[in-house]
């Protein structure tokens, strides 16, 4: 029998995946457009969002477009488009209640781009992980709940190129289509989990770590990977390269990575702790060709390095009293603390993180007076029998 020619609900009451249906959207791109928009969002408390950046593609990031579904419509608003203005809407959306997927990004780059602060949230992607969900991506919930099969592609497209595909827009215009009956289906689950009070609680905790933003620039951000093991010529040769990244990724306005991986830089450093010459580090660590027209400026790097006094390099700061190695009393706390841990996780059928990962599980054990200001209340209440 053939299911693709039976009904939608059928399909996916077969568990047929379905393409979602092609939404209906408006498109603010011009000068003086938002006004619809403006206009939904003060006749409404909710608001369902989410952004696409082009942090793939370009050195500092940007929002390049915004998905709102107000009242059951939706408007795509092209930020990068000349004359458009977005104060309005930050404006109103800081009152609003808001749904969205996987929202700790979004919300950082927001606060980044204008510091913006959420009123409310519900995020489903935290929903999904308090039930226990393997897979918690937005395409893989619509798929197991809905039967519906949405287009990766979007996912790696480069969202400051202009004009943006009718293909392009009609992705975005899915990723909040599904959202408010996603919320609706998980609320209920919790529900019955008696979860929803957990949910608030993350949630909460995603709006004020939204509101710091991204952490700043540091002048140690160049002692990537496992630095701590290198000696002084391969730190020297790491700081060394490192900035040259950096600077060059910034010079040619694409991600550092794009330029060369952690690991590259990481060879050049172990190479010059080996005491290999600047020769032969640029002839066995070399770039590949398409990345020719750097040879000079990383030859300068390399060369910069190698005679650069490690005693001269940022140094490191001082170790943190939280990070100081445990006692032995410390160490058998952390263990009762985490089995503990994973015991409830077991029974409650979600990842022991969730309740506390190891970092936390350290704190709590060095001090355990300390457990209600490491931890949500929740957190705490399911591991309070263990602390001592």
């Amino acid at each position: 029998m053939n299911l693709h020619f039976l009904p939608l609900p059928v399909r996916r009451l077969f568990g047929v995946k379905v393409p979602s249906p092609k939404p209906s959207f408006q498109l603010l791109d011009l000068p003086g457009s938002l006004g619809p928009l403006l206009a939904a969002l003060d006749r409404v408390d909710e608001v369902t969002l989410d952004t696409e950046a082009d942090n793939m593609y370009h050195y500092k990031t940007r929002v390049c477009l915004l998905q709102f579904l107000v009242d059951g419509d939706t408007y795509l608003v092209d930020v990068l488009a000349p004359g458009i203005e977005t104060k309005q809407i930050w404006s109103r959306l800081a009152t609003k209640h808001l749904v969205m997927h996987g929202s700790d990004f979004d919300l950082r780059l927001l606060h980044a781009e204008c510091e913006f602060r959420a009123k409310s949230l519900f995020d489903t992607m935290l929903a999904a992980q308090l039930l226990g969900r393997q897979r918690v991506g937005l395409a893989s919930l619509l798929e197991e709940h809905f039967g519906v099969e949405l287009d990766k592609e979007g996912q790696k497209a480069n969202w400051s190129k202009r004009p943006i595909t009718p293909k392009l827009l009609d992705y975005a215009a899915r990723d909040v289509a599904h959202l408010p009956e996603l919320r609706t289906l998980l609320t209920r689950e919790l529900a019955k989990r008696d979860r929803l009070e957990w949910l608030d609680q993350q949630c909460q905790r995603q709006i004020e770590a939204g509101a710091e933003g991204f952490a700043p620039p540091d002048e140690n951000d160049w002692r990537i990977g496992k630095s701590e093991r290198l000696k002084g010529a391969g730190l020297a040769m790491l700081h060394a390269v490192w900035h040259w990244r950096e600077q060059t990724a910034q010079r040619l306005d694409v991600p550092p990575f794009k330029v060369c991986s952690n690991d590259v830089l990481l060879r050049y450093a172990h190479a010059a702790d080996d005491g290999a010459s600047e020769a032969s580090i640029l002839a066995a660590h070399h770039l590949g060709k398409r990345h020719e027209r750097l040879a000079a400026s990383l030859t300068a790097a390399v060369r910069a390095g190698l005679e650069r006094d490690p005693q001269t390099l940022p140094r490191r700061r001082g170790r943190d009293p939280s990070h100081t190695p445990l006692s032995t009393e410390e160490l058998a706390r952390q263990d009762r603390l985490k089995a503990q841990r994973d015991r409830v996780a077991a029974k409650l059928e979600i990842e022991p993180t969730l309740i506390a990962n190891r970092s936390q599980l350290a704190q709590i054990a060095r001090a355990p007076d300390k457990l209600h200001s490491v931890l949500l209340p929740w957190q705490a209440e399911l591991l309070t029998p263990n602390v001592d």
